[in-house]
């Protein structure tokens, strides 16, 4: 079995010369872009064939009318011998057989694009030096790899320190924060803090509103706590309140939503604390819905908490963007061992962040998102260096083994 593989400037060319050298029956493997034009794998047909033992198709069995049967009868045994004559009907075995060659054919080409790319990630070092420096420290800081190869995409040439001064400036320029905060603490409105679990939100709800008391007073504000699940869910909220001088309404669903937001539309701003639960609970498109409900426009902010993996992150996001997020709240900045993750989700999402939540204290761990901060913070030199940090000659296994994994998603999606 020889598979052929062509490389032409443009997928008619590579066709044309698939043709002349394999006939217009050959298999094509797969087909991808490469540098300078198209790459095309393919498998003469004789060889495909090759792949399975020719299929003997057993003969019909003959019909035959008893001898006491009515001559009325002869017409219809005569039409059934013919039909049974002329449909083929496949045997099992045939069937199992040419799914058992369908299923190699797709296991080859996996394993020919996982080789090819591989062979391609191991070549990007003496190719594209900066290119694969860039690449290196962008997922040495937590960034997806996703991201990575955006960056790589559009890297102008030049020396490696030119490439990662580039590439932290490009990252700068993608990161969407809030440059000030007047807009949401004069201009007032309903916000609701959203999230799972852990992420912080009633301590960050309880920093705003500080914020928001000692600029306009705790008359104009009101709190609200969706929080019904948790056994004193909405105390911790109440103590806060209490403290600022601010009233603290718990509601259970959309009608008492609909309710307390009327009965405080004179209220400047009105911050709500939701209840927090896995983003793969069935309850969270529930509690989008009925904030989507309230008859009022909602200004929702996610809080996103840069200790998680970006696995993790990346499905919050999913799960709460049902109905659009109005930006988010990085959490926990304090404990996280890198602020990767996050930002890439938040690159990749293009979500505004709003506040950074550095710690406990109310209201002084609340800080405005800062661009240059934030890049440093995420390539700043871990001592002691990370386990989890790939060394130079492991980067092509791992790319090329996530460039397989998700081709295969996609196959399966598809």
């Amino acid at each position: 079995m020889n598979v052929k593989r062509i490389v032409a400037k443009t997928s008619r060319e590579a066709m044309r010369q698939l043709r002349d050298a394999l006939g217009p029956d050959a298999v094509i493997l797969s087909n991808r872009a490469v540098d300078g034009g198209v790459e095309v794998l393919a498998l003469a047909a004789d060889d495909i064939a090759a792949m399975a033992p020719p299929v003997v198709e057993p003969a019909p069995a003959e019909v035959r009318a008893p001898a006491q049967r009515d001559e009325a009868e002869a017409p219809a045994v005569t039409f059934k011998r013919r039909l049974v004559e002329r449909v083929a009907v496949p045997s099992p075995d045939s069937a199992e057989l040419a799914q058992s060659v369908l299923c190699e054919i797709k296991s080859m080409q996996t394993r020919l694009e996982s080789q090819l790319a591989d062979l391609t990630w191991r070549d990007l070092p003496g190719r594209d030096p900066a290119g694969a420096a860039v690449m290196r420290e962008m997922l040495g800081a937590g960034f997806s790899a996703t991201l990575a190869r955006e960056m790589l995409e559009s890297l102008p040439k030049g020396e490696g320190e030119q490439a990662q001064t580039w590439m932290r400036n490009t990252l700068m320029k993608r990161l969407q924060v809030m440059q000030t905060e007047n807009d949401m603490l004069d201009g007032g409105g309903v916000f609701a803090l959203m999230g799972p679990t852990g992420a912080g939100k009633t301590t960050t709800t309880a920093k705003l509103a500080a914020r928001f008391v000692v600029r306009h007073g705790a008359d104009k504000l009101a709190l609200l706590t969706t929080d019904s699940y948790r056994i004193g869910g909405h105390e911790q909220l109440r103590i806060y309140g209490k403290i600022l001088g601010v009233a603290v309404h718990a509601v259970r669903d959309a009608a008492d939503l609909r309710l307390a937001l009327s009965e405080l539309r004179n209220k400047h701003t009105v911050l709500i604390d939701t209840v927090g639960m896995s983003q793969r609970d069935r309850a969270v498109a529930e509690q989008v819905e009925m904030l989507g409900q309230a008859g009022k426009p909602i200004k929702r902010l996610l809080l996103l908490n840069a200790t998680s993996h970006g696995d993790t992150l990346n499905e919050v996001v999913e799960a709460y963007r049902t109905r659009g997020l109005d930006g988010c709240i990085l959490s926990k900045i304090d404990e996280a061992a890198s602020l990767g993750p996050a930002l890439d989700c938040a690159i990749r999402h293009q979500l505004n962040v709003h506040y950074l939540a550095t710690g406990q204290r109310v209201p002084e761990d609340l800080h405005l998102a800062n661009r240059q901060y934030l890049i440093h913070r995420a390539f700043k030199t871990r001592v002691p260096a990370s386990p989890w940090q790939l060394e130079e000659n492991e980067l092509a296994f791992a790319l090329a083994g996530q460039s397989a994994a998700y081709r295969e998603s996609a196959v399966t999606l598809g």
